[in-house]
């Protein structure tokens, strides 16, 4: 039987995150959903460095990040996980309110898996949450590490 991984959500703005946390949870997902605040608390996380140095689930089963986050944005976040042999794979859905043309191209250019930008509607936003959290943490499953 697979485990069930987390959902990291990297959400500075504490409306933003409530509003996707309420949004998968609406989806009925099993998966745990950790919210971090910044993309230094992001790598942490994932790296198991500082206060998460002690964690022992699996990796996430997706990341959505945002990309204006304080301390590190969304984007060198994504930069440094492609750059970590045990994490290049890690399914990573920007989910921002960024419609910059540059942000968009960098993004794929650095290997994000889908981009989502935040609808100003709260239905729609809630749809499109609860449509990535089924996707990504049921339904898609990224290969094994080499």
């Amino acid at each position: 039987m697979t485990e069930i991984r987390t959902i990291l959500l990297a959400e500075d703005s504490p409306h933003d995150a409530e509003m996707a946390i309420d949004a998968l949870r609406e989806a009925h997902l099993v998966n745990p959903i950790v919210h971090v605040e910044d993309g230094v608390e992001t790598l942490d996380y994932l790296l198991r460095r500082g206060k998460y140095a002690d964690r022992t689930d699996p990796d996430p089963a997706v990341l959505l990040l945002d990309i204006k986050m304080p301390r590190m944005d969304g984007l060198e976040v994504l930069k440094q996980l492609r750059e970590e042999e045990s994490l290049k794979r890690l399914p990573v859905v920007i989910l921002s309110s960024s419609r910059e043309e540059s942000d968009l191209a960098r993004s794929w250019d650095l290997g994000v898996n889908a981009y989502v930008v935040k609808p100003v509607d709260v239905d729609q936003f809630f749809e499109a949450v609860r449509t990535l959290g089924k996707f990504w943490a049921v339904f898609n499953e990224a290969p094994e590490n080499d």
